[in-house]
């Protein structure tokens, strides 16, 4: 899609704290260089992997800054900006853009689950009062609805919405949603182990939790696949798997963050309700992650 410095992969950035719970920024400054030597194609910061709900509007907005003063050109960003209330977004949205933020990654409204017509408006207005480029999420199992395919389509149309990170867990859809769409809209994997499904029906990448602690064989994984190589993208799959699952026992990031700090990029801390991994998840990942150690 003409216009868009997305595809391939972008990774879901996980955010380091300290022990006493604030922003490790010098950490977050290595990671990103981490990520950037590992030959990903986009950041993402503030998303779910990134606890971004367990975060202020300014601690957002400093971590958004840091990662585009880091990335400083080398890599587009993409920063995470949603929300269920559509003029407080639209504030933030526009917060953020004052920090240097060109596209955004933006979750459907959660808990109060408005009908298709309230997405689309939600969105519409995010966009026309931000003038922020505009990735819709779609994840049911966190927002509590499901955008439908021609839902996205009437916003991709418009020229609401660049692309849209579908977790819908349904080929169906992903399917439906190209087919619709066409060239007017990049579809992204939501879900690291459907990236390579998603690829086959006309998908251009994944926003990827997974990449945070193996961002080089992923992107080696998704620009196989860019050249039509399927063959070799499913080999390349067969070690990688096993990580997707394993890192998805607990609910993300918990292992995720894990992980990063048994390859020393950082310490395992959390901000509540998330929690440190359990051994036996740990024991799991480390084995999934073996591989690429």
């Amino acid at each position: 899609m003409s216009g868009s410095p997305f595809s391939g992969v972008g990774t879901a950035l996980v955010t380091p704290f300290k022990k006493d719970g604030s922003i490790d920024f010098a950490k977050l400054a290595e990671f990103i260089e981490f990520q950037i030597s590992g030959g990903v194609h986009f950041l993402v910061p503030c998303g779910t992997t990134g606890e971004s709900a367990t975060m202020t509007v300014e601690e957002q907005g400093e971590v958004i800054k840091t990662c585009i003063k880091v990335a400083n050109g080398r890599l587009p960003v993409l920063a995470g900006c949603g929300g269920n209330n559509t003029e407080e977004l639209i504030r933030r949205g526009k917060f953020f853009k004052e920090l240097g933020a060109t596209h955004t990654l933006s979750v459907s409204p959660y808990y109060n689950k408005p009908n298709q017509e309230g997405i689309y408006q939600h969105f519409k207005a995010f966009h026309k009062e931000t003038g922020l480029g505009v990735m819709l999420y779609n994840i049911q199992g966190r927002t509590g609805s499901n955008v439908l395919p021609e839902t996205i389509a009437r916003m991709a149309e418009e020229g609401i919405v660049f692309g849209v990170k579908e977790a819908s867990g349904s080929i169906v859809q992903i399917q439906k949603i190209c087919q619709l769409t066409g060239d007017k809209l990049q579809v992204f994997s939501g879900d690291d182990a459907v990236t390579q499904a998603l690829m086959a029906v006309g998908g251009v990448g994944v926003v990827c939790t997974s990449s945070n602690v193996a961002p080089r064989p992923i992107a080696t994984w998704v620009e196989t696949m860019q050249q039509g190589d399927f063959a070799s993208a499913r080999e390349q799959l067969k070690p990688l798997l096993p990580l997707f699952e394993a890192l998805f026992i607990e609910p993300n990031p918990q292992p995720v963050k894990g992980a990063a700090a048994m390859l020393g990029l950082m310490e395992p801390n959390f901000r509540l309700p998330m929690v440190p991994p359990s051994e036996s998840t740990m024991h799991t990942v480390k084995q999934a992650l073996a591989p690429f150690m």
